[in-house]
């Protein structure tokens, strides 16, 4: 079969479209057909390109562990394992994988993957583990409901885009912080209001909010939680950082402090594999609460140009791959 391959960190030059053994599966697992895969930030920072240095301790010091990039698939199932019983050839699945899923086959746990329904596209379905999973894991962590206020930092991107359309879903007003290039964009998907960071400094607005998701960092935290209620909830999914430690400091501290908050919560939102959150994303997408912002699409075989695109133009929503 077909892969994206690497052998060392570094950028998109790395990669190589190459003839790899179609992967065994274990008695529990199913060998799913690949027809679409989405980047997420994952997978071209921190496993191609290997920062912060401190991930290489999971990932490889020297060179990456494993040599096939990827974490979101959607395709068929090509064949089973002896004690898969929930899933059957011919089904159509989702789900993450603990990377290999740029390739055309992957293998998976049965438990991991769920079933996409009638309406949604494989595309659909690819941009879904990962990026829909956080953000709809990261409004429940914050709380947020009909009636709420909701910000957005960071609303134009992979999650970004899924976390404003499901905090509509739940009835909260919205605000979304993105560049000027993307305003329409995160208007048109349902933000009723915008901050464009390049003309305004959201941290020094009036505005107050029940609900902070804060994916993209750029302000300090003290500022975050001034613009929160009384009982608001900040939650930090990511946020910039260095080349050693990336985001991890500013998490940790985070995560530290979080006790001593009674008031104007701070919580950081760790994402968990979970089949029946998958499920329920993929069931607003063919019910039309949800709509997937796929900004470009590329052949497998041209990861490495799709990469490129990404790092270059901050893609608005989700980049997604076929085979």
């Amino acid at each position: 079969m077909k892969a994206i391959v690497y052998n060392e960190y570094g950028n998109a030059d790395v990669l190589r479209y190459a003839d790899v053994d179609t992967p065994s599966i274990g008695p529990e697992d199913v060998l799913v057909r690949v027809h679409a895969s989405s980047i997420n930030f994952a997978d071209h920072t921190v496993m191609l390109r290997g920062f912060p240095m401190v991930a290489r301790l999971a990932t490889g010091i020297r060179r990456p562990r494993i040599g096939i990039l990827g974490r979101d698939i959607a395709g068929t199932v090509a064949a089973i394992g002896a004690q898969v019983t929930e899933l059957a050839v011919g089904d159509r699945v989702l789900g993450e994988v603990n990377q290999r899923g740029f390739a055309e086959y992957a293998a998976a746990r049965a438990a991991h993957l769920g079933r996409i329904p009638d309406g949604v596209t494989f595309e659909q379905a690819a941009t879904l583990p990962v990026a829909g999973t956080t953000a709809l894991q990261a409004l429940r962590l914050g709380g947020a409901g009909a009636g709420s206020t909701v910000l957005v930092n960071g609303a134009s991107g992979g999650v970004g885009t899924f976390t404003v359309q499901l905090a509509k879903a739940l009835g909260a007003h919205v605000t979304g912080v993105c560049s000027t290039r993307n305003a329409d964009l995160v208007r048109s998907i349902g933000a009723d209001e915008i901050v464009d960071y390049t003309r305004d400094d959201v941290t020094k607005g009036p505005a107050r909010f029940d609900v902070i998701v804060d994916l993209a960092g750029g302000y300090s935290l003290g500022g975050m939680r001034r613009l929160l209620k009384p009982d608001g909830v900040f939650v930090a999914s990511s946020g910039t950082g260095g080349r050693v430690l990336g985001s991890i400091p500013r998490l940790a501290a985070i995560a530290a402090t979080a006790p001593f908050h009674r008031q104007r919560k701070v919580r950081v939102a760790v994402t968990k594999r979970s089949v029946p959150d998958l499920e329920h994303l993929a069931g607003l997408v063919a019910a039309g609460t949800l709509a997937p912002v796929i900004e470009r699409t590329y052949p497998l075989s041209e990861t490495a140009d799709a990469i490129r695109h990404l790092e270059t133009t901050h893609a608005q929503g989700k980049i997604v791959l076929t085979t």
